[in-house]
């Protein structure tokens, strides 16, 4: 409890100044520790907040040094990816099993990097999203948050972060070729709500598939407070997006966000005939056809993720996804 309230009171005291709330009566415990945690820092400036609040959650993270993340040159090798273009099939695979296939910051660089370079590519034909392993991708690693951390503390990290994610999704929006996810496995988050920018969408029968987004204090994002009301239905949307149920293949299938589930066995199989047809199809007729079919929604979709980045910049610094990180890293340390 005391590591949470330090933290909690750091990063009050770095993104707001000296602490300006009345104090909470003496009965409600848990709004007059944080408060008294807030106060305790007395006049120490924003600038020695930031420090000491990014020097402590990287102790914490069992981080080195911090130091800013850069950017990956374009091309580059970035740890966690396979990429490979094989006949006209461009495929990038998620290859971070022993952490279900998490993203990191550089993970979502370097795939939006490697879909606008293939997107310019003429000898590919199409694209193929999958993992390695068990998962699909169990979303963003929380580390992105702890590790890392830029000088100007939690509010230059949550701006880094929706810039990052905004080009992201974008990639995937504006990519002219067919995309294809082979969801080989559970999915949770982003790669959830990203199935709906996809074109083809094809799970083995033991995915599942969930968006805790409010229990960590976030909001929904891939555009999917647009797609998965237009997909599911509103009633159905609200039960994942706001109850974090989670759905079975069959679900996801049924209510039109997955075009076919095959059996384990057969999935990689399956997949593989697919956009190995595709591929063999006159190109200039598939981006064609894939213009038309995405044209009316495209300006949509590029609007609604760039508020759906902006709402999340906002989450990453509130108290309640601060209070969801926290717990995050006394878990970690236990």
């Amino acid at each position: 409890m005391l590591l949470k309230l330090k933290i909690y009171g750091l990063f009050k005291q770095a993104n707001t100044g000296p602490c300006n709330i009345p104090k909470p009566g003496g009965f409600n415990f848990v709004a007059k520790a944080k408060y008294d945690a807030w106060k305790s820092l007395g006049d120490m400036t924003q600038d020695q907040a930031k420090e000491e609040y990014i020097a402590f959650v990287a102790e914490l993270a069992g981080a080195e040094e911090p130091a800013p993340a850069a950017a990956p040159a374009a091309g580059a090798p970035v740890e966690g990816l396979d990429i490979s273009s094989v006949e006209g099939v461009f495929t990038i695979r998620l290859n971070r099993p022993d952490k279900f296939n998490a993203l990191t910051w550089e993970m979502y660089r370097a795939i939006g990097e490697a879909l606008n370079a293939a997107a310019d590519d003429p000898s590919v034909k199409v694209a193929v999203l999958t993992g390695t392993g068990k998962w699909y991708c169990s979303g963003n690693d929380l580390s992105n948050f702890t590790k890392n951390m830029p000088a100007g503390g939690p509010a230059e990290m949550a701006s880094n972060g929706q810039k990052v994610l905004n080009a992201f999704c974008d990639a995937m929006i504006k990519f002219p070729k067919p995309l294809v996810a082979a969801v080989n496995g559970p999915a949770i988050g982003i790669p959830v709500t990203t199935l709906g920018l996809c074109d083809l969408v094809y799970c083995t029968d033991n995915a599942t598939f969930r968006t805790p987004f409010v229990s960590l204090g976030q909001s929904p994002e891939g555009c999917s407070s647009y797609v998965f009301p237009r997909t599911f239905g509103f009633a159905k949307a609200n039960e994942m997006l706001l109850t974090e149920r989670q759905i079975t293949a069959q679900e996801a299938c049924d209510g039109g966000l997955v075009t076919r589930v095959f059996t384990e066995d057969r999935f990689r199989d399956e997949v593989d005939k697919v956009v190995k047809h595709m591929a063999s199809l006159p190109p200039q007729s598939m981006r064609i056809s894939k213009s038309l079919i995405r044209h009316e929604v495209n300006q949509k979709l590029l609007e609604v993720n760039a508020r759906e980045c902006e709402v999340l910049r906002e989450r990453w610094l509130s108290d309640e996804c601060m209070t969801a990180i926290m717990n995050f890293l006394n878990r970690k340390k236990q």
